[in-house]
């Protein structure tokens, strides 16, 4: 885990190009004042405070109760972030959710199943507004950025709409190269042991699928979901309103939401940890062809990079850091009941 802690000095090496390359400078990046940064990262953090209710939500209505407090499982749901927003392609936070679970006595399945269904939602959203920010952007003659986002969006809607049907009709099993290569680096045994265990999971996973899809007892819930899923990104797009606000006022809520919905899709290419620098990329070029708004291009660069330098250090610095704390909880929560046991050995000793 030590190593994802690079990840935040990485983040910072675009804002350190940037600095060096043009004629920003970190004071031009404060000049946009105190309340529109806290206002930013308080829309940000309204935002993965969402996804962490959403999470709840589903584990409520798809087990059918509450397997722990609401702090605690949305806690879990912020620890799991940090993984995500520390790994190209914001991937890995749900494998720290289905650990969490499963703990909490959830079949590996049904921990699965739940963790699938925020993959899918977010993937609907995300993909969904990236379709549409690329046609608007195509439309404003930024031809360039637009097919950009729409093919990004494309195969990864394809995969997860495939995987949505496949595992409706079929079971799935881990690929045979993925299994050579566990025998190759692992002993037979162990090898073994970890196939057999991912089959059953992904068996487990795929019956949820067929008793889920086409129910209305499934429709419901993935409906809410999905609602709340577009309004964390509502929260996203204000994140950037309130700072793109001090350069134009003009820039509304749809045009934000846009742009913060290409960053996203443009971030999610597996070249960069968390998307850095890919992110920065996505929002500029996305911004930089409004022109639906008049003489917006006449706007110096550089006003636009301060935006988005403060606009990334309030949307992904300032949640990485309640991420992290909510890790630590996480992982620290372990100790008490190894202290117990620890003392309660001592005990019987003496």
């Amino acid at each position: 885990m030590n190593w994802r802690i690079l990840a935040i000095p990485i983040s910072i090496v675009p804002f350190v190009i940037l600095f060096v390359t043009t004629n920003v400078s970190p004071q031009d990046v404060f000049a946009v004042g105190l309340v529109p940064f806290v206002a930013s990262a308080a829309a940000a953090v309204a935002r993965v405070m969402l996804q962490a209710y959403r999470f709840k939500y589903f584990v409520r209505k798809f087990i059918g109760h509450d397997i722990s407090s609401t702090g605690k499982t949305m806690s879990a749901r912020l620890a799991g972030e940090f993984v995500t927003s520390t790994t190209p392609s914001y991937v890995g936070g749900e494998f720290v959710r289905i650990a969490w679970m499963s703990k909490q006595g959830v079949p590996i399945g049904k921990a699965a199943w739940i963790a699938t269904m925020e993959i899918i939602a977010d993937v609907f959203a995300v993909t969904i507004l990236g379709f549409i920010a690329g046609a608007v952007a195509i439309y404003n003659g930024g031809t360039i950025i637009g097919i950009t986002v729409i093919l990004i969006s494309l195969p990864t809607f394809g995969f997860w709409l495939f995987l949505v049907l496949y595992s409706a009709k079929r079971n799935m099993q881990i690929p045979q190269f993925i299994r050579k290569l566990m025998v190759r680096f692992l002993k037979q045994e162990k090898a073994d042991h970890f196939s057999s265990q991912a089959n059953k999971a992904l068996a487990d996973l795929c019956t949820m699928s067929r008793e889920n899809f086409g129910s209305q007892k499934m429709l419901k819930p993935f409906i809410v979901g999905l609602g709340i899923t577009f309004l964390s990104f509502l929260a996203f797009g204000i994140s950037f309103l309130v700072l793109a606000g001090t350069v134009d006022s003009r820039i509304g809520l749809f045009d934000s939401l846009l742009a913060v919905s290409a960053s996203n899709v443009v971030a999610n290419l597996p070249i960069t940890i968390g998307g850095s620098g890919l992110a920065e990329l996505g929002i500029w070029a996305y911004i930089s062809n409004l022109s639906s708004i008049p003489d917006f291009s006449a706007i110096a660069q550089d006003s636009k990079l301060n935006v988005i330098i403060a606009w990334r250090i309030a949307s992904y610095h300032v949640p990485l850091v309640i991420f992290w704390i909510a890790l630590m909880r996480l992982a620290i929560g372990k100790t008490p009941g190894m202290v117990d046991a620890n003392t309660e050995g001592k005990q019987d000793k003496a």
